[in-house]
């Protein structure tokens, strides 16, 4: 490749950031304007909820369907289809007269978005040289993390002055801006191949999830929920196992619509895991630091957006030094102290009281996100960089999977801890303030136990022989 096309290549990807970038921040812009919308439509935080899980969720059922997508059309074919979905979903969500239609037009939003990660992803692996990788997936991670960490100060900002409709009001205009300049400049590469779609896949993966992660939802709400948790989950896994079989029968045919012989890499496994479980742990906390900081501290949403704000823009203005970092000395400097710094901060968090001081949380906030960026970066480069260039598409669809299917059932989680430990407390006489504060703290305490397992899969990662060396070449894949 000559200098002159690799340049136009890498200028390809600009497009696709600043639209994965306004497709992301949608995922948690919501969160801060939960305890509004809990109030203006009735519900409960059970409920409200579900504006940022249903997000998460669909992203995570239509993204299998992506593998399959891109194989089919091309890049820009892709890209104007995912932005049309996704604008008439923003549209949609501004004028929605009703909870239940506010909920629907994010589910719409979502199913557009969750083409432009992998869209964005299997376009980097292939026109990025690996020399590279380190330093433009150090810039990716401004759209891929960044984007949901900043999801709360701009709503924060926005909420001050006006409506929550114009979360989505505001949006549209620059997500229609970046669609017509991204498809005045991308081309129509990309090999199209003429592939069929596995319809009951597709149904085991919406059943599976969804199980699962409305399931999750509802421990401790037995008698509230539609469905019995432990019915959801069981019929989740039964789901959820039955498409992992159709997908192993499919590869024999060479038509699965996730290859799963990607995780027969274990670089990429564990990398895999690693995102997940730090999405998970990130998405949690970002939940309840909002409701914790409005209902308990009684700060406005501007105030809570302005708080949460450093750690944000931190994390992108040190994503392109960490790329730097890991192509020039390897994942180890990162990783592992940045594993540490996830598991410090949320356990920070634990200990939030009725008078926490706030710089503390700030601090605490700030070291979350910082840390995040360190490990988020390698891991994405380490684990798509294991796979070969046929895998790709599939190996950017499974982390967006599972990391979309984690910070769903994170969220879950949280909220039902949070909202179970709140309820058993103020039962037995707790005052209601400092009954939620309880269950707040068990909430953080899921996100730091799962911060536990963020440090042992970094261990496990920087330790895997086929990891970049210090001299930022790559080794041979260890057997």
């Amino acid at each position: 490749m000559s200098e002159n096309t690799g340049e136009r290549s890498y200028a390809v990807l600009t497009w696709l950031v600043a639209a994965t970038f306004v497709v992301i921040l949608q995922e948690t812009v919501m969160v801060n304007a939960i305890p509004r919308l809990m109030s203006e439509f009735d519900v409960t935080a059970r409920t409200a909820q579900w504006l940022s899980t249903a997000f998460m969720l669909t992203t995570a059922v239509v993204i299998p369907l992506t593998g399959w997508f891109l194989q089919r059309v091309t890049t820009r074919t892709a890209f104007a289809v995912a932005m049309a979905t996704f604008c008439v979903g923003t549209a949609a969500a501004a004028l929605a007269p009703t909870f239940w239609v506010l909920l629907a037009a994010r589910i719409v939003q979502a199913g557009g978005g969750a083409v432009m990660v992998p869209l964005l992803m299997t376009t980097l692996m292939s026109v990025v040289a690996e020399r590279d990788r380190g330093r433009v997936m150090g810039r990716v991670t401004l759209a891929m993390s960044v984007a949901p960490a900043l999801g709360p100060a701009v709503s924060g900002v926005v909420l001050h002055a006006l409506s929550w409709r114009w979360m989505f009001a505001l949006v549209l205009p620059v997500a229609l801006a970046t669609s017509a300049a991204g498809l005045r400049r991308l081309d129509r590469g990309g090999e199209v191949r003429a592939t069929s779609v596995d319809w009951p896949s597709v149904a085991a993966s919406a059943l599976g999830f969804g199980g699962v992660v409305y399931g999750l939802s509802q421990l401790g709400a037995d008698g509230d929920a539609a469905v019995s948790p432990a019915v959801a989950l069981g019929v989740g896994v039964v789901a959820v196992a039955c498409f992992v079989v159709r997908q192993l029968v499919l590869q024999r045919t060479g038509t699965p619509l996730l290859d799963l012989r990607a995780l027969l890499r274990p670089t990429f496994t564990v990398a895999t895991t690693l995102m997940a479980v730090g999405f998970m742990s990130m998405i949690g906390s970002m939940i309840l630091l909002p409701l914790y900081l409005q209902d308990v501290r009684h700060l406005s949403a501007l105030q809570t957006g302005l708080l949460v704000a450093p750690g944000g823009l931190l994390m992108g203005l040190i994503g392109p030094k960490v790329g730097a970092v890991l192509d020039r000395f390897g994942p180890r400097p990162l990783v592992v102290p940045g594993s540490v710094g996830v598991l410090v901060g949320l356990a920070a968090f634990t200990r939030v009281d009725l008078a926490t001081p706030i710089w503390l949380l700030l601090a605490a906030h700030v070291l979350l996100m910082v840390s995040l960026a360190a490990v988020f970066t390698p891991a994405f480069t380490l684990g798509l960089g294991a796979l070969p260039a046929h895998l790709y598409s599939h190996g950017s669809s499974i982390l967006g999977t599972s990391q979309q299917v984690a910070a769903a059932a994170g969220t879950a989680v949280v909220v039902a801890v949070m909202s179970s430990r709140a309820a058993d407390l103020a039962a037995s006489g707790t005052a209601p303030t400092a009954a939620l504060v309880g269950g707040m703290q068990w909430a953080f305490a899921v996100g730091a136990i799962s911060a536990l397992l963020v440090v042992v899969l970094a261990l496990v990662l920087v330790g895997r022989r086929d990891v970049r060396s210090p001299e930022g070449e790559p080794q041979p894949l260890a057997a």
